[in-house]
């Protein structure tokens, strides 16, 4: 292999365009691709930037057109050449080095390479294990790099706007305490502290209200978190957050800067103009889409119809009605040719998310179309029909139980409809605040009150009193943005005063010694002047991913883990020393 030595990289590949016509370049980079035509060796060469052609000919250059013959995929050059026009007619509109080419005057092999596993290219059908495995070769596809700058250039633009609008960028420690919540942590045994042990922040939300108890009223970090969960296509183990926390403020404030700082990320990083932030509350969401992360993007609402249910001849809608549950439908408009199989493809999804079945009408030029219509008079199907907008050609789709199995289950079918009748539009970009959550949730399991965010959320001023008579009817100051469908951002104002967070405690069952226990040092933090405060942290790597189109996040994440949470490039997790335990005073325990 030969020696770089005083060569420098003048462009890269994707900059060699007509504006440096006739100049001298040196370029640097990888061979996508040979193609010897006889006389000529064509070489596409790539870097970072793009790909363009080298040219290499006889007549030109006999000595770098003979070493030209040796050249593979993915050997590793420097070269120096003249820019030229490509001859007429063999112009690739496709690259925007299109219209030129590099006739090569010398070059060097930096090095060679063995046959890659796969092609570098962005249609590739290898596995995602196999990409996963050679990763360093994945990052190498133009759209795995265009992904990653991407990131980056989302990242500059956050901090561009938060630092211009008084935020102060302030790291929190890595190692800290564990106090679990929700999900698992990821726990770290001390050495020099034998049988303690470091966790790894599920989130800085502890250390950020801290700094607000310490002045400084905007703070935000582009932060790395840790969670101990099963995973999923947008989950990770270890996920980037751009946290933020301001005082001072209510809710408004923070989701007013908030659309701020999206409005200025999509400006500069896709040059799209956001004019519109839709605002729903918890209760309207799940009641008309199903879900409180409603995509809006397309109809389909959920429609209620309790009411005539509760009244029908229809026993397992009218049993439903009396036992507190609901009936809801949605209209798939002009889908009433579903086959018996689609029908019984809806009915089984239905099944994973708690659903008993699925009732179904297919409206016909003669009408109601459905095992059910025969219990249903024909004034309650008109009203049915004039409330969803029913027309021949629909098909209708009705679930009864309780609210959350029906909101859920209705809300999931949504999805899958609007994906399999092509409902949502390409390019575009929803964003809508969900408000007002409820702030408490009752574990049968554990015979006991959750926060349904974290236990810091502040409730609505007005239903504190509830505390102590409905707790479950109690709504708190909690706000998430959500953007085409899902959930992209979450935060509230928090509890400034000890004295609503010792209630909040009482609630959750959580004693006061062990709140001391987990949460000592905010809650001393909070005898001390807190001021009113609130913050959101935002999924980087959710937020990245709809940006860039894409459905999985390990796409936006340069050395992702699988479900399994394994690495398969590095394979981490692995076993270490038996040395290494003894010092941190640690034995694994065999078998189960």
């Amino acid at each position: 292999m030969e020696k770089l030595e005083n060569w420098r990289r003048s462009h890269y590949c994707g900059e060699i365009t007509g504006e440096l016509m006739g100049g001298e370049v040196t370029l640097m980079g990888w061979v996508q691709r040979r193609r010897d035509h006889g006389g000529l060796i064509f070489v596409d060469l790539r870097d970072r930037e793009g790909i363009v052609q080298l040219v290499f000919n006889p007549e030109d250059a006999s000595g770098a057109h003979k070493k030209a013959h040796s050249l593979r995929s993915e050997f590793v050059l420097a070269v120096k050449g003249i820019v030229s026009r490509r001859p007429e007619g063999t112009e690739n509109p496709q690259l925007k080095t299109g219209q030129v080419e590099v006739k090569v005057k010398e070059f060097k092999i930096l090095n060679d390479s063995s046959v890659p596993p796969f092609m570098i290219e962005d249609q590739t059908d290898a596995s995602e294990e196999l990409r996963l495995k050679y990763r360093y070769l994945d990052l190498r596809r133009a759209s795995m790099q265009k992904n990653l700058i991407l990131r980056h250039r989302v990242c500059m633009a956050a901090r561009d706007y938060l630092s211009r609008t008084g935020f102060i960028e302030i790291e929190t420690p890595v190692l800290t305490k564990s106090t679990p919540e929700g999900a698992r942590d990821f726990l770290v045994p001390s050495r020099l502290n034998a049988g303690y042990f470091y966790a790894l922040p599920q989130s800085p939300q502890l250390f950020k209200q801290i700094l607000m108890v310490s002045g400084f009223d905007r703070y935000f970090q582009i932060v790395r978190c840790f969670r101990d969960e099963d995973l999923r296509a947008d989950r990770q183990p270890e996920f980037t957050q751009i946290d933020v926390e301001m005082s001072f403020v209510e809710r408004e404030d923070v989701m007013g800067c908030m659309e701020g700082l999206m409005v200025h990320v999509f400006k500069e990083v896709l040059g799209v103009g956001l004019e519109k932030f839709n605002r729903m509350t918890y209760d309207e969401a799940v009641g008309r889409f199903g879900l409180d992360t409603p995509d809006t993007r397309f109809a389909l609402e959920l429609k209620d119809f309790t009411g005539i249910a509760e009244g029908s001849g229809f026993k397992v809608f009218s049993e439903a009605a009396k036992k507190g549950g609901v009936v809801k439908a949605i209209n798939a408009k002009g889908s009433a040719g579903f086959t018996r199989k689609e029908l019984d493809d809806l009915t089984t999804l239905a099944g994973t998310y708690g659903g008993k079945g699925l009732a179904w009408v297919k409206l016909t030029d003669k009408g109601w179309d459905s095992p059910i219509a025969k219990f249903f008079t024909d004034d309650e199907k008109a009203s049915i029909d004039k409330t969803l907008e029913a027309a021949t050609g629909d098909l209708l789709l009705f679930s009864a139980d309780m609210p959350a199995v029906v909101n859920t289950v209705l809300g999931r079918i949504r999805l899958d409809l609007a994906e399999k009748l092509k409902l949502i539009p390409e390019g575009v970009f929803d964003f809508v605040w969900v408000t007002d959550f409820p702030l408490l949730e009752y574990d049968v399991e554990g015979k006991r009150h959750s926060a349904v965010h974290h236990p810091f959320t502040a409730p609505l001023d007005e239903d504190l009193g509830k505390f102590d008579t409905t707790p479950l009817e109690a709504k708190s100051k909690a706000y998430d943005m959500v953007l085409n469908g899902i959930e992209i951002g979450g935060g509230s104002i928090r509890i400034h005063r000890r004295d609503v967070q010792a209630l909040m405690f009482e609630k959750l069952g959580i004693s006061p010694e062990e709140a001391k226990k987990r949460f000592g040092f905010l809650l001393e933090a909070l005898s001390y002047g807190t001021p009113p405060h609130g913050g959101i942290a935002f999924g980087l790597d959710r937020l990245v991913a709809i940006m860039a189109g894409c459905e999985s996040i390990r796409d936006v994440i340069a050395f992702p883990k699988t479900q399994k949470a394994v690495c398969s490039m590095s394979e981490a997790p692995s076993e270490v020393e038996k040395s290494q335990l003894d010092e941190i005073n640690i034995r694994i325990k065999k078998g189960k």
